[in-house]
């Protein structure tokens, strides 16, 4: 076991449920920031003149077509922030669930900090194809459209387009973490995309570090357990797999591919630089790959690094 298992535990409080409103952000005209707390502002009055297309054409996914508080937001006539309730909502949570965006506790109609933290990770991610996109964490109209063109058709998992390609400076990689939208990719052998997972990164001052690394060693969960009993006097802090990680060129990384005991806190930054995912995820991470598999560990899915192979003459 290297020191790197040591590094990561869970320290932070689990957040307020769904349900619960979040303190009022600053006014409309600060500029956006990644990490700012949300907007709760919910109506066009709320936030003043707010641009709208009198003829704004129809919501066609099957998602979200027929539900009226989409309409009203895909019109310019209606904001969903914290607090907003009904089946729209639920639609938006059902779509970002399938994406594999952390929303623990499910799609309950709600929209709470939970909700709002993932609707921030997907403006994060979708800025990469709708560059307005600002991370407010309330859903307008620029947002909808952007989940209208990404979301996968009902009952399907992953998303239309938009996903990382699965070549790190030209070598494929199985396995590709999107660090600011907190989200898993796996692929398979082929390249073919398998499912997205949410996970939680480092801290701001323990941040997992972006590069390509190497499976280095597998544990299942007796040996994930008894990791975690030794080091932290708790056998769940690892969760029930762990996948040790090293740099492409053999150096040990410190960081690791593991499952939580804190799956609240799935969406965040909150780890002392191991990449965390629900134990559900895991499992399936660790029966994909194998030692010696490459992992990209990139900031967003459109890296500079992210390249499609170069052909071999």
């Amino acid at each position: 076991m290297t020191s790197s298992i040591a590094r990561d535990t869970p320290r932070l409080p689990p957040p307020p449920s769904e349900g619960a409103l979040l303190p009022q952000s600053t006014p409309a005209t600060s500029p956006a920031r990644a990490d700012a707390r949300p907007d709760t502002r919910t109506s066009v009055e709320d936030w003043g003149a707010v641009p709208r297309s009198p003829a704004a054409p129809p919501l066609t996914h099957a998602r979200f077509a027929g539900q009226p508080e989409l309409t009203e937001v895909a019109s310019g006539l209606r904001l969903l922030g914290a607090g907003a309730q009904g089946d729209g909502v639920r639609a938006v949570q059902s779509a970002l669930l399938d994406m594999g965006f952390a929303l623990h506790g499910g799609a309950d109609g709600r929209l709470g900090q939970q909700t709002t933290r993932a609707l921030r990770n997907f403006q994060v991610h979708a800025r990469a194809t709708f560059p307005t996109l600002q991370p407010t964490g309330v859903l307008d109209a620029a947002t909808l459209r952007a989940l209208e063109a990404l979301a996968p058709a009902p009952g399907a998992r992953g998303q239309s387009r938009g996903l990382p390609n699965p070549h790190y400076d030209g070598q494929p990689v199985r396995v590709v973490v999107a660090l600011r939208e907190h989200r898993t990719f796996l692929f398979d052998p082929r390249g073919q995309l398998v499912d997205v997972f949410p996970n939680a990164t480092g801290t701001a001052g323990t941040p997992t570090r972006a590069g390509l690394k190497v499976v280095r060693t597998k544990l299942d969960q007796v040996a994930a357990e008894a990791a975690g009993a030794r080091l932290w006097n708790d056998q769940h802090v690892f969760g029930t797999r762990l996948l040790d990680l090293s740099w492409a060129d053999g150096r040990h990384s410190a960081e690791e591919l593991h499952g939580t005991n804190a799956p609240a806190l799935l969406g965040g930054n909150v780890s002392h630089g191991c990449i965390r995912h629900s134990n559900e995820a895991i499992v399936v991470l660790h029966d994909a790959l194998s030692v010696g598999d490459r992992v990209a560990v990139v900031e967003h899915v459109d890296d500079p690094h992210l390249r499609v192979p170069v052909p071999v003459a």
